[in-house]
């Protein structure tokens, strides 16, 4: 006799079958996102989850597991790139992951750890690694391989893990890539734009954040909007322009009006909320003109996504 599944058992599995199906369905790399460089893809994957973090932890094991527990676990700070990817029925678990593993020793990486299932550690393994949520990523705790290696480089490091599964006949990987570094101070006070300013005659603040494509303030914003105000108020005669910049991701016209829109909303907030007399406050967007990094890396686009004041 067969008995029924219970109701939160039935809910979970239909879940992961809608989610396995959104999957199935996707053709095409989601938006915004790119290979890492120099690692690249198995033939014929999507990219199916991308998060690209300037400041981030990443969990990494270096060592298999012994009796259920990490004999090597690395928590790695510093630029963390997730990639997934789902290629199509066809190769096996170890054909891919076994290509990533020649991809990144030619790149310089010296193995850390490579094993399959049971040599890994099995189900506890997988809880203790860091893999984007499904649908991007599945990982199948009794079949999946997974690698890690490390590279230094002109005195930097860099980690890298593959981790590679099966849901029903699809192959899941993921590409993780930490480049080791101390954070970045991001948080630029109304004494050091009054500096900048003195000096340079403008200030880059990072501490201004957009949703990608959009020009509506998100609310971590509220710190450096605070200082810009700040400054303002202290210096009752200074008069700024609020200027936005893009990187060179999407069509010139739609970045310069992209990159104008993001200066007034940050105008517009400084009215608003901090009561700043909109004379004193002049938006323009350049878009990619003014770049102050490479836009052919993922850290320069970052550098060039940015809101300066620049004195008249």
């Amino acid at each position: 006799m067969t008995m029924p599944l219970p109701r939160r058992m039935f809910a979970v599995l239909a879940l992961l079958s809608l989610h396995t199906m959104a999957a199935a369905a996707q053709t095409r790399d989601v938006a915004g996102s790119r290979d890492y460089p120099g690692i690249g893809r198995f033939t014929g994957s999507v990219i199916t989850g991308y998060v690209v973090k300037d400041f981030d932890a990443t969990r990494m094991q270096a060592a298999a597991f012994r009796d259920g527990q990490p004999t090597d676990a690395r928590r790695l700070e510093g630029r963390i790139v997730r990639i997934a990817y789902r290629t199509n029925p066809g190769p096996s678990i170890l054909e891919v992951s076994r290509n990533f593993e020649t991809q990144l020793a030619k790149a310089g990486y010296e193995t850390l750890l490579a094993c399959d299932t049971d040599a890994c550690g099995a189900i506890p393994f997988t809880e203790a690694i860091d893999t984007l949520p499904v649908p991007q990523m599945w990982v199948d705790g009794f079949n999946y391989r997974y690698f890690a290696g490390r590279k230094t480089e002109g005195g930097r490091e860099t980690y890298a893990s593959v981790i590679v599964s099966q849901n029903n006949q699809d192959i899941t990987a993921q590409v993780t890539v930490a480049e080791l570094g101390a954070i970045a101070n991001k948080m630029v006070d109304a004494t050091a734009m009054a500096k900048g300013l003195g000096e340079t005659g403008h200030i880059a603040l990072y501490g201004i954040y957009f949703d990608t494509d959009k020009a509506a303030l998100k609310p971590e914003s509220r710190p450096t909007l605070e200082q810009i105000a700040k400054l303002l108020t202290s210096q009752p005669q200074l008069n700024v322009f609020i200027v936005g910049h893009t990187d060179s991701q999407g069509a010139y016209d739609y970045n310069l009006d992209l990159s104008k829109r993001r200066a007034e909303a940050v105008a517009a907030e400084l009215v608003k909320s901090f009561r700043i007399a909109q004379v004193r406050l002049r938006a323009a967007g350049v878009g990619l003109l003014a770049p102050v990094g490479s836009n052919a890396t993922d850290a320069g686009r970052a550098l060039n996504r940015r809101v300066e004041l620049v004195a008249p």
